[in-house]
């Protein structure tokens, strides 16, 4: 899964948040453009072929393990560099098989989240792991910095909003870009 840009810039040298300037190549979100769905906060995974993968981000110039599948090239300014990694019968991966096993197994190609009891802090509060696909909640969700804040203030539910365009770009927003807290129950 490629590194997903944000919908508004940063304020890098403050507080972090973000503030109404929309970043360069996310201006189809605000003209309308895309499909609104839930952002999860676990840890992506792809099932292709029968077979299950995790993401893994060769950070800072870090070699890769052996089987790694780069879906982009390392970024130039924050030497991210996301793929996919295999998933085995390694300790690490003992929570990705326990979602395969309770039904994984029988999902269809596609890319998805693992959540559970030990993925960041379970914050849906499940009893076991499982994989969710990516935006099968689609959402009404506002497109300006201000309906989006207050979005995000009403429904404490969601953890960020991801929008689809049909030729495959994705942008997101996060709560917590708004300074809102997460999880907010």
């Amino acid at each position: 899964m490629i590194k997903v840009i944000s919908l508004f810039k940063r304020n890098y040298e403050g507080d972090r948040l973000v503030y109404p300037e929309v970043v360069e190549g996310a201006e189809w979100v605000v003209v309308g453009e895309g499909v609104a769905t839930e952002k999860l906060d676990g840890t992506s995974c792809m099932i292709r072929d029968g077979k299950l993968y995790k993401r893994y981000d060769a950070k800072k110039g870090k070699t890769p393990p052996p089987g790694f599948e780069p879906v982009q090239n390392p970024d130039a300014v924050t030497g991210h560099w996301p793929g996919w990694l295999p998933v085995t019968d390694a300790p690490d991966d003992r929570w990705h098989r326990e979602a395969w096993d309770h039904g994984g197994m029988f999902l269809p190609d596609g890319t998805y989240e693992l959540l559970g009891p030990k993925v960041q802090g379970n914050k849906y509060m499940l009893p076991q792991h499982i994989l969710r696909r990516h935006g099968d909640v689609k959402l009404n969700a506002p497109r300006d910095f201000k309906g989006l804040k207050r979005f995000f203030e009403e429904n404490p539910e969601f953890e960020g909003i991801v929008w689809h365009h049909p030729d495959g770009r994705m942008v997101k927003i996060k709560r917590k870009d708004f300074g809102l807290k997460w999880p907010a129950i």
